[in-house]
C-alpha cells in the first residue's frame, strides 16, 4: 500500500526550505503569506527582534465587510493593498516574500501583485 505524505506536511516541509535563506530584518522585514480554505493573513515580521511590525488579514472587519467572500483571489488583492497601505504608514517600502510554501500562483499571487501596485517593492 502506497502511503502519500498529507499536502500541509508537504507545504511545512517547503516553507522550512524556503525559510532557511529568508531573514528579516527592521529595514527589511519579511512579508509572510498564509492562505487557509477560508481566509488570507499577511505579516510583516522582524526576525531578528522577533516580532511582527504590521499584519493584515481577512479576519478583520473593515476587510471583510467589503468582500463578498474572504478566500478567493478578490479577497487576496484586498489583503495585499491592506498590507502595503501599513507598511507604508510605518515607513517599510521594501520587503522579503515569503509564500509560505505556496505555490506562487492564484491568491498568493494577487496579493503579491496588490503589494507591489500598493508600493511595496520586492
Amino acid at each position: 500500500m502506497i502511503k502519500k505524505p498529507s499536502s500541509s506536511k508537504n507545504r511545512a516541509i517547503k516553507h522550512y526550505r524556503l525559510r532557511k535563506d529568508l531573514n528579516g530584518t527592521a529595514d527589511r522585514p519579511r512579508l509572510s503569506v498564509y492562505r487557509s480554505n477560508l481566509h488570507m493573513y499577511a505579516q510583516l515580521i522582524d526576525d531578528v527582534q522577533g516580532c511582527t511590525l504590521a499584519s493584515a488579514s481577512t479576519v478583520e472587519k473593515e476587510v471583510r465587510q467589503n468582500l463578498d467572500c474572504t478566500s478567493d483571489v478578490n479577497a487576496a488583492k484586498a489583503v495585499g493593498e491592506l498590507i502595503a497601505k501599513r507598511a507604508l504608514e510605518k515607513g517599510i517600502t521594501s520587503v522579503i516574500f515569503d509564500r509560505g510554501g505556496f505555490l506562487y500562483h492564484g491568491k498568493i499571487q494577487a496579493l503579491a501583485d496588490a503589494a507591489r501596485e500598493a508600493g511595496l517593492q520586492f
